[in-house]
């Protein structure tokens, strides 16, 4: 197809529609930071131990039948050990106290007769429903992992779905599927139930937050897209982010907030007739007709006139057929491709990594959370602003490097700096909330229209490899706390210089087709700012 830039420029560049539909599809982005990360309280281990099942033992012998254990250095009530019950009782029939008898003595034994958990922060989280603790406690990363899983599915599905049946159908389809498989899993009555259920919400959620990307990319100005896929849609992604604690601060049962959750889905509907189909995505397909409606109407909101042909048959050519191949079909775009897909694992392994790990922080988990909301606001803001006027690669890498640093730097922190741990902890998801801006409008504008969607869901679907694993490399922190951050700091340096490699895209049309795609060229140097000549690679 021609060049849609150039033959809709007429419609201006901030005008009516595109400030509509700008907002429209920002306010969707807020119902993903509101479902992204409710596991982060729904799955909450709330402190425990071993039931003691014997109204006749006193209060001091209660206490007293919970044995000590160093975990990381500290000294603390076992959470899966006991002392033997039997010898227990027979020892407080016979008179003695706990202080006249060597408890160490004792034989150690499971918690046969459960767990009993606090209820001082959560009154009921699936952990301490379906008692996720001890040997059952590899559930809890598996969990959450599950979502992620479903992010896999969604990332190579929606792709293929959007494209065939278009933007605006998937979006809402996903959306509505989204609100009601949340609303199914809080009545769930088992842990494999919860997991099933929670690998649709995985599925239905990705598919939502690629395909209102997909759509604000192809249909906004250029001036209103970079300000869409980086201020705008991760900014109200992070207002959803930092409501989400507070709403989970209010609502303590986790089946009550997951139904508050889907209920607020509902102030949605309106938005199927306020939002229009892709007009890129209507030319792929040869609907001409439709597509120049869409674009009239937009001129008609904007108050300019359109020309009488807008799009012409002999502009479109006889659209072909794309799969996930023809990502990597040529040597040039399946290296873009697999460098792509190494950045999104590294960023998604980090991010998500340190979202999850909020409640695992010293102090309050509710702040603790919207801190870590909160710390991504300025990260957007400041990625606006250097995309505004620097080019992708060396602000990428540069940012890699913060996210990466600040983790490998948390193991030299004395063990009582609690608030510094915290802010360099915060310092790290600056970095990656940064890196995770930047890869997304970098990889949209890397893939021409025609594999746009199919690349955006590729490098989704290897991110979710990350978030899979992300819960378990935060599971390691249970054997060793800096372990975590060990791995996640020294992959992310590693990932920033891999991506010196890709084409630069700054100051480029966006790509339309293959061809365009692979005219791609890298520039020996470019201009950053007020006249800063930062050097890059050779030509692709």
């Amino acid at each position: 197809m021609a060049n849609y830039d150039e033959d809709t420029a007429f419609l201006g560049q901030k005008g009516p529609f595109f400030v509509n539909l700008f907002f429209l599809l920002n306010a969707i982005y807020i119902s993903t930071g509101l479902h992204g990360l409710y596991i982060v309280f729904v799955g909450a281990s709330p402190s425990h131990h071993c039931r003691i099942a014997d109204g006749n033992l006193s209060e001091e012998w209660m206490t007293a039948s919970i044995p000590n254990e160093t975990v990381n250095g500290k000294l603390q009530p076992s959470q899966c050990r006991r002392y033997s019950l039997e010898t227990v009782r027979k020892l407080s029939a016979q008179g003695y106290s706990p202080l006249e008898v060597n408890l160490t003595d004792i034989t150690l034994e499971t918690c046969v007769d459960g767990w009993s958990y606090s209820t001082e922060i959560y009154h009921s989280t699936i952990v301490s429903e379906w008692d996720l603790v001890c040997d059952s406690e590899w559930r809890g990363p598996f969990t959450t992992s599950t979502l992620y899983m479903g992010y896999l599915l969604g990332s190579l599905v929606s792709g293929q779905l959007s494209d065939r049946f278009g933007r605006k159908k998937v979006l809402f389809a996903s959306l509505a599927a989204e609100a009601l498989v949340i609303l199914a899993q809080s009545f769930s009555d088992s842990w494999l139930l919860f997991c099933i259920l929670y690998f649709f919400v995985g599925a239905f959620q990705i598919s939502l937050y690629i395909t209102a990307f997909v759509l604000g990319s192809e249909v906004l100005s250029k001036s209103l897209r970079v300000l869409f896929t980086t201020l705008g849609a991760f900014l109200h992604y992070c207002i959803g982010y930092m409501v989400l604690p507070w709403m989970a601060f209010a609502v303590r049962d986790w089946r009550s907030l997951l139904r508050v959750l889907s209920g607020l889905t509902v102030v949605y509907i309106p938005l199927w007739w306020l939002i229009p189909e892709s007009p890129r995505w209507l030319l792929s397909q040869g609907r001409v007709l439709e597509s120049e409606a869409v674009v009239r109407e937009a001129a008609e909101k904007n108050k300019v006139s359109a020309p009488e042909v807008i799009f012409s048959e002999s502009q479109v050519k006889e659209n072909s057929k794309f799969s996930v191949l023809d990502v990597v079909r040529t040597r040039d775009i399946r290296r873009t491709t697999f460098l792509c897909l190494l950045l999104w694992m590294a960023i998604n392994i980090g991010y998500f990594g340190l979202s999850l790990n909020t409640t695992n922080l010293s102090g309050d988990p509710f702040l603790n959370c919207f801190l870590s909301a909160v710390t991504e606001v300025p990260a957007y803001i400041m990625s606006t602003i250097l995309l505004k006027s620097c080019p992708r690669r060396p602000v990428l890498s540069a940012f890699l490097i913060i996210g990466g640093g600040f983790l490998l730097l948390l193991q030299l922190i004395p063990e009582s700096q609690h608030t510094l741990a915290l802010v360099l902890e915060m310092a790290g998801k600056f970095g990656f909330t940064m890196s995770f801006t930047v890869v997304y409008i970098y990889t949209a504008e890397l893939y021409p229209t025609v594999l746009r969607n199919l690349g955006m869901g590729l490098c989704s679907s290897a991110a979710r490899i990350g978030s899979i694993t992300a819960p378990y490399i935060i599971f390691l922190g249970t054997f060793n706390k800096y372990l975590p951050y060990i791995l996640m700091g020294s992959l992310t340096i590693a990932s920033s210089i891999t991506n010196m490699f890709l084409p630069e895209t700054f100051g480029k049309v966006l790509p339309e087709t293959l061809e365009q795609m692979q005219k791609c060229r890298r520039d020996l140097s470019v201009v950053c700012g007020d006249g800063v000549s930062i050097a890059l690679l050779q030509d692709c």
